[in-house]
């Protein structure tokens, strides 16, 4: 599990999964219908990434999204 608490930090966990399945930028591309530039965005951390885009980028790739909350504090 990868503590996700940044845009960088999401789009390195959408880039190591992406690679992990051996997929390239362009066959995601075409197998999602997203954009390569949106992909690259979205893999280097640009805040304005789309919201819904990127959750289902990242469920197409097989990653669940959680929220749990914190203790007071943390």
């Amino acid at each position: 599990m990868m503590r996700i608490t940044s845009a960088i930090s999401f789009g390195e966990a959408i880039r190591a999964r992406r690679k992990e399945l051996h997929y390239t930028q362009g066959f995601l591309s075409e197998f999602s219908g997203l954009s390569v530039s949106f992909i690259s965005d979205l893999e280097n951390g640009k805040k304005t990434a789309e919201l819904e885009k990127a959750i289902y980028l990242a469920n197409l790739l097989g990653l669940d999204l959680c929220l749990e909350g914190r203790e007071h504090g943390s």
